[in-house]
Parts: C-alpha cells; structure tokens; sequence
C-alpha cells in the first residue's frame, strides 16, 4: 500500500512539473511569436510604412530607375549628330546613368538624385548595376527645367577605383569635364589622358557635357537591398562578383547597343 500511494505521488508531482512546463513553453512561444508579428508590423515613423511595404517600394523604385536609364542612354544615343562619341564608348571604363527627377522646381534641389552604374569586366561584358546617389554641386541648382538625366563616362582605372569605393567627389577625388558630343571626339581631346570622368546632361531635348564639380556619389543600400536581397559593396558588384538581376537586363542591353548606336552613326 505504501509502495502504491509513493507510485501515486511521484506520478502526480511528475504531472505537476510537466503541466508547469508546457505552460510556460506555450508562453513563450506565444510571447515570441507576438513579438515577430509586433517586428513585422513596425510602421516606420516617418512614412507610416511597414518593413515589407517599404522594402516594396523600394523594389518598383529600382526596377524603374533601371528601365529608365536604359531608355535615357537609348534616346540619348538617337540623337542625330549629338550623342556621345563612339571613341568615348569604345574607351570606357564604366558607364552611370541618372534618370531625370524634379522637386520643387529645382533639379534634384531637395532630393538625392539617384542613378545605375556599371563597370567593363575583364571578359569584355559589363557588370552588374550598382545603385548610387549624387546631391550638391551646380547641377542641382538648375531651375525651371522639365527634367535634367545625367551620363557619365568613366575614362580611365583612377576613375574606375573611385566607381568602385564607397563615397568619393566629383572635382576633388576624380576628376571631370564636360564631354563632348558628335559623331567623333575631336582629334584635340585629351580625355584618355587627364580626365577621369567625362559628363554629359540632357535637358528638354537638348544634350550637351555638363559640369558636375563638387557632387558627392554614395551608394544606395536601400536600392541594393531591394534588388539583390543583400547590401553589397559597389566594389563587389561591378567587379563581377556579383551576377546581374534579371531587371537589369534592359539596361545592360542599352549599355552594349550605345556603341553599336555610335558606330552606325559614323
């Protein structure tokens, strides 16, 4: 009988434990599962967006900028007599486009301009975009203009390592002058030489070199994050370690077709 009741007793405080433990498991779990939901049902303070809506927007936000940089350097490329010179393209170490933008009246004045880049590879293609950010500089004080889009031309390896690093200024650590347009580079130019990024602007029809002294260039880790899933380095990206997204098909197409372009204008 006393074996019998200490059986009992040893089964009842085991059930005890075990009922207290499931307990504060489910609680646990429910606590955590509450908390993720919480996490994910952040809204961001200054626009009211959730992480996954935010990352959304992001997504649509790059995949137009790529769509519109490949129509930019098409149209540019279109242009009778104008574009920029098969020499240029043929020679070129990178290619960025920024898509036209306007706030307030002034171009890019309160808000970052925001463009694609991409870098010859040693196999002779081109990399990966990687997605960047210009503010400052005389550009951005251009008002009453429809909409401003932006080339540049990187010329040579210094320019290029500057492409490839984390911030760098146009005027100070690289080099720039306005491009020049036509069929043909002048026999005169020195580009090859001296100049590490040639920059070219198309206004209301109108193209023409442009003068970008004192913009700032950053990456864009919103954009990047959209589109590959991860914050990669630019240097990353555009030295092919990284493979093209199938939203960058269009764009990497414009980039290969500007030379043909070029070469069918001459």
């Amino acid at each position: 009988m006393k074996r019998l009741m200490l059986f009992l007793a040893v089964v009842l405080m085991a059930s005890l434990a075990w009922a207290q433990s499931n307990t504060q498991s489910t609680t646990e779990t429910t606590t955590t599962t509450t908390t993720h939901k919480k996490a994910a049902a952040a809204t961001d303070q200054n626009t009211g967006e959730t992480p996954a809506e935010k990352h959304s927007q992001n997504r649509t936000k790059a995949d137009d900028r790529l769509q519109n940089a490949a129509q930019v350097l098409q149209q540019v490329m279109g242009t009778p007599d104008k574009g920029i010179p098969e020499e240029i393209l043929k020679s070129a170490k990178c290619i960025a486009v920024v898509p036209h933008m306007i706030k307030g009246g002034f171009v890019f004045g309160a808000e970052n301009g925001k463009g694609v880049a991409t870098c010859r590879l040693p196999n002779g293609n081109w990399s990966a975009p990687a997605f960047f950010t210009i503010t400052g500089g005389s550009w951005g004080l251009q008002i009453g203009a429809e909409g401003v889009d932006l080339v540049m031309m990187i010329m040579n390896d210094k320019g290029m390592q500057q492409m490839l690093s984390a911030k760098f200024r146009i005027g100070a650590e690289a080099s720039a002058a306005a491009g020049p347009v036509g069929r043909h580079a002048s026999a005169g130019t020195d580009y090859k030489l001296d100049t590490q990024i040639l920059t070219y602007s198309r206004s209301k029809g109108a193209f023409a070199g442009a003068t970008l002294e004192g913009s700032d260039i950053r990456p864009d880790k919103d954009s990047t994050r959209a589109i590959y899933g991860r914050d990669y380095t630019p240097r990353a990206i555009l030295t092919g370690k990284v493979r093209p997204p199938a939203a960058a098909r269009s764009f990497l197409a414009a980039v290969r077709g500007a030379k043909v372009q070029a070469k069918n204008k001459s």
